[in-house]
């Protein structure tokens, strides 16, 4: 396998379904998608890697979006990056796509006038893999949720750039 990935701008991919699969794999630690047209459409970010091995979806504060993540830290904050989901297929794992697309997402961040981007990783089913991961980056936790009927819960991260 190649280690050169390529990231593109998943608004202008008209052929979706792969990625909307991949997502739809790792629903335990992101969520199921119904909307992935609408919300690809109100992302400031909508990223991906070819061939459906990684995609990343980011909305500012003002974006059209009702996810209950961001809702939380629009609540909080004034102005931000909230990375919605960054997912990577398996097979595509431990080959840097993710820190690539974090880079992306930064410098397109700071482009943007930004001074903070914002995320949830879940506490509980635990994902050490994500913490670890944006703990490197200087994501620090600024709060917590218990949600789905106590089924889960998230810490709010933040990272000031």
């Amino acid at each position: 396998m190649s280690t050169q990935f390529e990231i593109e701008d998943l608004h202008r991919e008209p052929k979706r379904g792969a990625l909307l699969h991949l997502n739809n794999a790792s629903a335990r630690e992101t969520s199921l998608l119904t909307r992935f047209d609408r919300l690809i459409g109100s992302a400031r970010l909508a990223l991906f890697v070819q061939p459906s091995a990684a995609l990343l979806l980011a909305f500012e504060q003002s974006d059209d979006y009702d996810g209950g993540h961001f809702l939380w830290f629009r609540g909080r904050f004034d102005r931000f990056l909230y990375v919605d989901r960054v997912i990577v297929a398996e097979a595509y794992r431990r080959h840097g796509i993710g820190r690539l697309l974090y880079a992306h997402l930064l410098e397109r961040a700071g482009g943007l006038g930004h001074t903070r981007v914002v995320c949830e990783v879940n506490l509980d089913p635990p994902n050490p893999v994500s913490d670890r991961f944006h703990a490197a980056l200087g994501f620090v936790e600024v709060g917590r949720a218990t949600i789905e009927n106590s089924a889960k819960t998230v810490r709010y991260l933040a990272a000031n750039l």
